[in-house]
């Protein structure tokens, strides 16, 4: 184990689950300040115009992983 995170195991597991959340925060902040590129942008609105003209073309959930699990017998 890295010894750099030897005092940080040795946290409360209350404490511990608090300092992964609030790294996932400050992860999800910097996230949120990242351009969007223009062709990325362009192909969630190709894909939401789809749904919406055909919103019950696609699978539940519980169909893709049905699928997914026929696939590895």
């Amino acid at each position: 184990m890295n010894t750099t995170l030897d005092p940080l195991l040795k946290l409360p597991r209350a404490e511990r689950i608090q300092l992964v959340e609030d790294l996932w925060d400050s992860i999800a902040r910097e996230d949120s300040e990242l351009p969007i590129l223009d062709s990325h942008r362009e192909e969630l609105q190709r894909r939401k115009e789809r749904f919406l003209a055909h919103p019950y073309s696609g699978r539940t959930w519980e169909e893709v992983k049905q699928h997914a699990r026929s696939r590895h017998d």
